[in-house]
């Protein structure tokens, strides 16, 4: 989307206006001016942590039970996560095959760090979530993109994949639900990319960490429970979305077992074994009651018609958010590079939306906007947006 980024924004987010990580950052500590600011931008839950998860927590202090565990995980907890993707993603794995990291951030660097060499190739979905530009970067390979789009919601091609390999592809990464896009990668797409994976010799890297958040009938399917993907599927996931645990800082990975204790020896050489009170935490999680879930997927089914609705009426249209909290919304009608859109919402509106530019270059005519914030607060930010809106989009004309 050829917008320009042509209007008066600050030097400070202006400076960083191509880099997608700090572009985030720089909205954010922008909108700390504005004490009633809405923010619908970063996509940590703003859900309460279930109680038992948070009792199960002081309780492991109060027991004394807060040495450091082994680097790769407490056994107890590596042992439910493997249950957890036996049970509910059709792999089959074991303690050996998993590592307990301090959040999914962690998780994707060592992941980088103990698979590439310089000059690997990684094929990544555009738009994306860019720590892991930064996360492929840090280890010395190249990220290749893969285009997708508005009109299929997103759902990734596999004649896309496989015309991206060269050479130098060492793995592909799929995201699903996607951050940014809410979107998905069906069922039928994941078997032909396991079909090409499988020919190409590729590590296929699956980010599952908004599996549990899908909507109108969609389902998650796991690309690693297929046959002839289980010694080349890394599968993140965490707690911080599931469970609104972000602050605890804990997710974990399934991978061959080599690779695992790759990742574990860069691990024990940087951050050391993830904190233990955030493992009991993770603990509690898996083997306590799942009943908050239905509770969490009842909230965000409740927001996301709000937004449906409210988004439609704005004038704006988005792909089809299947699952995750974004809307991937098209704001080109508006006329504005998303970058000062964002920043003209926020200084006009108090409403902090994060630009597409936040997510990959290609991305000035679109906003990702969460639904993390009650249903009046999301009414509100709406009815702030409106006129702001209205105005620049009768400007353009």
């Amino acid at each position: 989307m050829n917008i320009s980024l042509n209007a008066n924004i600050p030097d400070e987010v202006r400076a960083v206006a191509s880099d997608g990580t700090k572009l985030r950052y720089a909205l954010m500590e922008l909108s700390a001016q504005y004490p009633d600011a809405i923010a619908l931008g970063r996509g940590d839950p703003d859900l309460a942590t279930p109680a038992h998860i948070t009792q199960a927590v002081m309780q492991s202090i109060r027991d004394g039970k807060t040495a450091p565990t082994p680097v790769a995980g407490m056994p107890t907890l590596r042992e439910a996560i493997g249950e957890k993707f036996r049970r509910e993603n059709g792999l089959d794995v074991v303690g050996d095959n998993i590592i307990v990291t301090a959040g999914g951030q962690e998780g994707l660097f060592l992941l980088m760090q103990a698979l590439l060499d310089p000059g690997d190739e990684v094929l990544v979905p555009d738009p994306r979530y860019t720590s892991y530009d930064e996360a492929i970067a840090s280890a010395g390979g190249k990220f290749v993109l893969i285009p997708t789009d508005h009109e299929d919601a997103f759902n990734l091609r596999p004649e896309a994949v496989e015309a991206a390999i060269t050479p130098r592809t060492k793995a592909l990464l799929i995201v699903t639900p996607s951050n940014p896009t809410g979107g998905i990668v069906t069922e039928d797409r994941l078997r032909a990319i396991a079909e090409i994976a499988i020919r190409h010799n590729l590590i296929v890297i699956s980010d599952e960490i908004y599996e549990k958040f899908l909507y109108d009938g969609w389902q998650h399917f796991s690309i690693g429970s297929l046959p002839g993907m289980a010694e080349r599927t890394v599968t993140l996931n965490g707690f911080s979305k599931t469970y609104a645990m972000t602050g605890f800082r804990v997710g974990f990975i399934a991978a061959p077992a080599n690779l695992i204790a790759a990742m574990a020896k860069v691990k024990a050489a940087t951050t050391g074994a993830t904190a233990t009170i955030s493992q009991w935490a993770g603990l509690a999680a898996l083997t306590g009651a799942q009943e908050p879930l239905h509770e969490f997927q009842r909230i965000y089914t409740e927001r996301r018609a709000l937004m449906l609705t409210g988004l439609r009426d704005l004038g704006l249209n988005f792909s089809d958010p299947r699952g995750a909290f974004f809307f991937w919304t098209n704001s080109s009608s508006i006329g504005i590079h998303a970058t000062v859109l964002s920043y003209l919402l926020l200084k006009e509106g108090h409403v902090l939306l994060f630009p597409g530019t936040g997510f990959g270059e290609n991305w000035g005519g679109y906003l990702r906007i969460s639904i993390l914030q009650t249903t009046d607060l999301l009414q509100e930010a709406l009815g702030r947006m409106k006129p702001i809106l209205d105005r620049y989009r009768a400007q353009a004309k």
